[in-house]
């Protein structure tokens, strides 16, 4: 598993890549907290979680 200075660069890599008016959808989504639980609790979400951290 990253370390959480590993998981901040992979995530401003990430950003990087998109465009500003995906920018603007993703502080949307991440600025309303029941919209992320919502994705974060779908069944998707949580297999990808499982694959990702071996749990």
């Amino acid at each position: 598993m990253q370390n959480k200075n590993g998981n901040q660069q992979m995530l401003e890599s990430l950003m990087k890549q998109l465009g500003p008016q995906d920018k603007k959808r993703l502080d949307a989504l991440l600025s309303d907290k029941a919209a992320c639980e919502k994705i974060l609790n779908s069944p998707e979400a949580q297999k990808l979680m499982k694959e990702l951290g071996g749990k």
